[in-house]
């Protein structure tokens, strides 16, 4: 089985899973979340997938987060207009992703990872 890993190359968590990954054999597609920022309808379904809430998908210690105040504006925001502006900058998504058949994960958590990813 292989999974869907969204990463920014130079995040050291996003190394530190991409390396645990690699040491677990797990094979994996590679998605730079920069160049390559998840669409609308991935983000919805990632979101309902996960069982997480939507404020678990936002990088929350990012500048971009920051700078736009987002701690004051999402609460006032409807899911879909949260949706459609995470779907704007890779970088404001929390990261590293890692997307399988019946899950989604953020950030990265060995102990959460080792229980999805391993037998």
């Amino acid at each position: 089985m292989s999974f869907l890993f969204l990463q920014y190359p130079p995040c050291s968590t996003c190394k530190n899973a991409k390396k645990w990954l690699d040491s677990h054999e797990i094979s994996y597609e590679l998605r730079n979340i920069k160049e390559e920022n998840p669409n609308e309808i991935e983000l919805a379904t990632w979101i309902k997938k996960s069982g997480l809430p939507l404020k678990r998908f936002f990088n929350t210690s990012g500048n971009i987060y920051k700078e736009q105040n987002l701690k004051d504006l999402l609460p006032g925001m409807s899911e879909e207009e949260q949706i459609k502006l995470l779907a704007t900058n890779g970088m404001l998504v929390k990261r590293p992703l890692i997307i399988g058949e019946d899950f989604v994960l953020t950030g990265f958590k060995e102990d959460e990872w080792t229980k999805a990813l391993t037998p």
